[in-house]
């Protein structure tokens, strides 16, 4: 098995696209339907198209199909990994969970922006935080006004 392992992978998406086509099929249809296609139409797609691909990955790897090594990349796959990134990728992660509901989203979406850049390399220390703030009021405006999906204003509702 250790030549199949992708067969695990399939195993995943097999189980992903049970669960979507579940969800979709609970989806009660009479409160958000406002035209021919429901809100049940996208989701049993893409459980449909979970549990294609997890067959015809099956079929490739049980003929013998294997997957390319990366040759694009300049990998050292001796390096160790990166923690510190990631850590600090998490970190910022979880400020953002931990904080949108009490500053709101703009704020904590704008220091999950900011600490993602610094996670990540950019020590732009003045056009960080103002990219990270456009961007999260310009990803709060077009959820919350534009899509109709609430976002947590916290104090910044009264200006938006």
């Amino acid at each position: 098995m250790r030549e199949r392992s992708e067969l695990g992978i399939c195993a995943l998406l097999v189980v992903l696209g049970v669960l979507v086509l579940t969800d979709a099929l609970r989806i009660p249809t009479d409160f958000a339907q406002r035209g021919p296609v429901g809100p049940k139409a996208v989701p049993i797609l893409v459980g449909s198209l979970l549990l294609l691909v997890a067959a015809l990955l099956a079929r490739d790897v049980l003929r013998g199909g294997r997957g390319e090594a990366e040759a694009g990349e300049d990998v050292d796959l001796s390096a160790p990994a990166d923690w510190r990134t990631v850590l600090l990728l998490c970190g910022a992660f979880l400020a953002n969970a931990a904080l949108i509901g009490v500053v709101g989203f703009p704020i904590s979406g704008a220091i999950l922006f900011w600490g993602a850049a610094y996670a990540l390399g950019s020590r732009a220390y003045v056009r960080d935080p103002l990219i990270a703030a456009g961007l999260s009021i310009l990803t709060f405006v077009i959820f919350n006004n534009l899509l109709g999906v609430p976002l947590p204003g916290g104090p910044l509702m009264e200006v938006f």
